[in-house]
């Protein structure tokens, strides 16, 4: 099977109109992301993906740490043409494979999350590279300058940000053309659009990427209330899944459902063709089989502007629907 192709940014990437988001098919620091994971069936996740025309993988350093980009290079093995690559790095993993919690833009630390990334992924070379936070202590100009130093060098491809504003943005894309933005961007977190921030993205031809279009799972509407998730699960931590403000959601999350029936889809398959309808490449996170063909049938889902109206309508721009971060996570956000 195929999946639509799309231009990535103004640099040639042309990628599948979906990808993968590969985060919760490792732990982080110990803790589960969005419940356990299993090797096998993260694995035959992937393959699955690849059979349907999704070979556009994202992952980053952090996801383990290390341990998610050494599973990909599981995955991946023998067969590395046949995928795109996307990882990350920023958040400093010390020489012990532990993260320190800092961000780390440096130019000497961004030559060594690269070969450490390189090695992990069983690669020689990363197709996208982003780095995952801005830090707050080293010029965006450095980091950048030293990432195009890597795109020289034949080790990326091309160039990432993730989770900054259009300032940064624009100081960066200076540098060195900037392919993707990365930022969190669902029906119910939509602050990078009332930040002006995808006005700019559209302005310097650079690509989006909306990571957690399914609002980290909230979307498919397995979650019912705030105890339904598992015990060690990050998501516990969210003030968006938290309290009232949780109930809140599950009453907008209740009429995007009707709107989904009368469509016969899902609601999450409703949310990433919204995505897709922007001209977005969302990145939706499973380590399911199951999942990866929901998810990517919904591809093939088109929406007229008067549908596009009505979800929008449902949870207005401007929605209060609660942080997305705990708040030492919202201060590594730079929108």
């Amino acid at each position: 099977m195929s999946i639509k192709q799309v231009k990535l940014g103004n640099q040639g990437l042309i990628v599948p109109a979906i990808g993968l988001g590969c985060m919760g098919m490792t732990t982080i620091a110990g803790n589960d992301i969005y419940g356990k994971a299993d090797e096998n069936e993260a694995i035959a996740t992937i393959h699955r993906s690849l059979e349907l025309g999704g070979n556009f993988l994202d992952t980053a350093d952090l996801y383990g740490p290390l341990l998610n980009e050494r599973l990909i290079a599981k995955a991946i093995k023998r067969n590395r043409d046949s995928y795109i690559i996307a990882t990350k790095f920023g958040f400093e993993i010390d020489d012990n494979e532990q993260l320190t919690w800092r961000i780390n833009g440096q130019k000497d630390y961004v030559k060594k999350a690269v070969e450490r990334s390189l090695k992990n992924l069983g690669t020689d070379h990363i197709d996208l590279y982003y780095l995952h936070r801005l830090d707050p202590n080293t010029p965006i100009e450095e980091t950048v300058g030293a990432m195009a130093d890597l795109v020289k060098e034949g080790k990326i491809g091309y160039i990432g940000l993730s989770e900054i504003s259009s300032e940064t943005l624009k100081k960066a894309h200076a540098v060195h053309p900037i392919t993707a933005l990365q930022t969190e961007y669902s029906l119910f977190e939509r602050t990078v659009e009332e930040a002006g921030i995808l006005d700019t993205v559209k302005e310097l031809g650079i690509g989006f990427v909306p990571y957690s279009p399914l609002g980290r799972g909230f979307i498919s509407g397995e979650i019912k209330t705030p105890e339904d998730f598992p015990e060690n699960d990050f998501r516990r931590g969210i003030p968006k899944y938290q309290g009232e403000q949780f109930y809140k959601n599950i009453e907008l999350l209740n009429e995007l459902n009707k709107l989904a029936t009368e469509k016969g889809a899902t609601a999450s398959q409703l949310a990433i063709a919204w995505t897709i309808n922007k001209g977005f490449v969302p990145i939706p996170g499973t380590k399911r089989t199951k999942y990866i063909e929901q998810n990517i049938a919904a591809v093939d889902f088109t929406l007229t502007n008067d549908e596009m109206n009505r979800l929008e309508s449902i949870i207005p721009l401007g929605t209060v629907t609660g942080d997305r971060y705990d708040a030492s996570g919202m201060q590594m956000v730079s929108l």
